[in-house]
């Protein structure tokens, strides 16, 4: 088998992969924005559908790996190929983590049902959810197209969910010591806070890793972190 002919064969099955990559990613989408509403909106049927398909997810994540693995079997890629074929095992395993993320804000958005509502709460989850499916199409498009100035933008983002997050910290404290009452429902929404602003580390991860296949570097600046809940409590 000639090397040109190893090289379209190398092409055709990295495309495969990175067509799952995307279907992942969709699907990924609209599991942050399904789970947000379904919080917002009190849907618990929406809520449940979250957490099936998340099942998709996991499939597609197993799909990938097996596919990749096979890939480096019989294609013996070079350095350059190689660096490329684990890139799309990092980013679908940031995908996989990201839709976790979205069922367990679903398992929660079933106990706040009878839960007392918070004012607002919802709303500014969601919005903050929001910001997160941004950043992730922007990862993806980024990683479609190699562009690493889009990537960066994405990485820079990551700021402003983190201080959507230290607000929503904020806030739910504030409720809580205004009335016990508040607690057990602030409790589940902190976490669901919680959730989302990891999302955002995973799309953080994915648009680093962007950055890292078309320049060959890491990120020269270590990601400053707004999350200073830390110093809060």
């Amino acid at each position: 088998m000639s090397d040109q002919h190893i090289a379209s064969a190398f092409d055709r099955d990295l495309e495969t992969i990175q067509a799952h990559i995307m279907k992942m990613g969709g699907l990924v989408e609209e599991s942050i924005m399904g789970a947000a509403r379904s919080l917002e909106t009190r849907d618990e049927e929406l809520a449940q559908e979250v957490r099936r398909k998340d099942k998709a997810i996991d499939e597609l994540e197993e799909l990938v790996n097996e596919e990749t693995a096979r890939l480096i079997a019989l294609r013996s890629p070079t350095a350059s190929d190689l660096r490329l074929v684990l890139s799309v095992m990092k980013v679908s395993g940031n995908l996989e983590r990201i839709g976790d993320y979205s069922k367990n804000i679903a398992k929660r958005t079933t106990v706040l049902v009878t839960a007392t509502e918070i004012s607002g709460s919802a709303a500014a989850l969601r919005r903050m959810a929001r910001e997160v499916e941004l950043m992730l199409r922007d990862a993806l498009d980024a990683y479609i197209q190699r562009d690493s100035e889009l990537a960066t933008d994405v990485i820079e983002r990551d700021h402003e969910v983190d201080q959507m997050y230290n607000g929503l910290f904020r806030e739910f404290l504030t409720f809580m010591a205004e009335d016990p009452r508040n607690i057990s429902a602030c409790m589940h929404l902190h976490f669901i806070a919680k959730n989302i602003e990891r999302m955002g580390d995973h799309v953080t991860a994915i648009a680093e890793q962007v950055v890292y296949l078309v320049t060959g570097e890491r990120p020269t600046e270590a990601r400053p972190k707004a999350d200073n809940t830390s110093q809060t409590v």
